[in-house]
C-alpha cells in the first residue's frame, strides 16, 4: 500500500509541478516529510534524504515536461540558459547548506517560504516589471489569443535572482520554480504559460547539478526513486497538456492555494512534531 502511495505522490508531483512550473519538488518533499510520521516505510526519511530523492525525481519531471513544452513551442531557451548560469552554482551552495538542517527547523523554514511566495503572488498586480536597460535582453511571444507580447530582463539581475533560486533548490529540493516563475512573471513580464515552460527547462538543468551532488553525499534512497519516477514522468506530460488548456489567472490561483495549505501544514508539523 505504501508503494502505491508513493506512485500516486509521484503522479501528483509530476502533474502539478509541470502544470505550474514548480518541478514537483515542492510536493514531493512535504509529502515525504509528512508521511514519515505515519508509515513505517518512510519513518527513516531525513530532510537530506527527502531533498536528495526529490531532486533526482525532478530530473525526470523536468525532462518529461520540457519535451512536451518544446512541442508547444513555449520554451525560451536563451533565457533559461542565462538563468542557469546563476542557478547552477547556487544549487551547489544550497546542497552544502542542507547538510546541517534538522527536521523541525527544516519543516518550519520550508513552510514559511511557501507562504511568502503565495503572498508575493497575491500582490502581483501591484507590481510592475523592471525596466530593461539598453544592454538588456528583449523578447517577444505570440500567446494563445494571437496577441503579440513583449518582455525582457537584464542578464545581471536575472542571474542574481536565479542564483538565489538555485540555492533554495539545493537547500529544500524544490526545483526553484515556486520562486522563479513568480519572478519571471512579476519582474520580467513573462507571459505565465511561457514562464512555466521556461522554468521547467531551467529546473531540469539545475536538478541535474544538485542531484549529482546529493548522490555523491549519499542522500538518495533509490527504492523511493524507483517508486516515484513512473508516476512523475507521466504526470509531467499530463500537466503540460492541462497547462495548454488553462487560463493564466487560474494557474496563479492554483499555485497560491497549494502553497498556503502545504505551508501551514509543514509549519504545524515542525512546531508540534506531528
Amino acid at each position: 500500500m505504501e508503494w502505491i502511495l508513493l506512485i500516486f505522490i509521484g503522479l501528483a508531483a509530476g502533474m502539478l509541478g509541470s502544470l505550474l512550473g514548480l518541478g514537483g519538488g515542492i510536493i514531493i518533499v512535504p509529502a515525504l516529510m509528512m508521511l514519515r510520521a505515519y508509515t513505517e516505510l518512510l519513518s527513516g526519511i531525513t530532510p537530506q534524504l527527502a531533498v536528495g530523492v526529490s531532486l533526482v525525481i525532478m530530473v525526470f519531471t523536468g525532462l518529461s515536461s520540457t519535451l512536451a513544452y518544446i512541442k508547444q513551442k513555449k520554451v525560451d531557451f536563451i533565457a533559461a540558459w542565462i538563468f542557469f548560469a546563476g542557478s547552477g552554482p547556487g544549487a551547489l551552495i544550497g546542497v552544502y547548506l542542507n547538510q546541517g538542517l534538522e527536521v523541525e527547523p527544516f519543516l518550519i523554514y520550508f513552510g514559511l517560504f511557501m507562504i511568502v511566495v503565495s503572498f508575493v503572488l497575491l500582490i502581483r498586480h501591484l507590481l510592475r516589471p523592471l525596466k530593461v536597460s539598453k544592454n538588456g535582453i528583449r523578447r517577444s511571444y505570440i500567446n494563445t489569443l494571437n496577441e503579440h507580447v513583449e518582455y525582457g530582463f537584464s542578464p545581471v539581475i536575472g542571474i542574481a535572482i536565479a542564483f538565489f533560486v538555485g540555492m533554495l533548490s539545493g537547500l529544500f529540493g524544490i526545483g526553484g520554480g515556486s520562486l522563479m516563475v513568480p519572478a519571471m512573471i512579476l519582474l520580467f513580464g513573462f507571459p505565465p504559460h511561457l514562464a512555466v515552460a521556461t522554468s521547467m527547462f531551467m529546473i531540469l538543468l539545475s536538478a541535474i547539478v544538485s542531484s549529482v551532488s546529493h548522490i555523491i553525499l549519499g542522500n538518495v534512497e533509490w527504492l523511493y526513486v524507483l517508486a516515484l519516477v513512473p508516476g512523475a514522468w507521466f504526470g509531467a506530460k499530463l500537466g503540460a497538456i492541462i497547462n495548454e488548456q488553462l487560463k493564466s489567472d487560474k494557474l496563479i490561483f492554483l499555485l497560491r492555494i497549494f502553497l498556503i495549505i502545504a505551508g501551514i501544514r509543514l509549519i504545524w508539523q515542525g512546531l508540534t512534531g506531528s
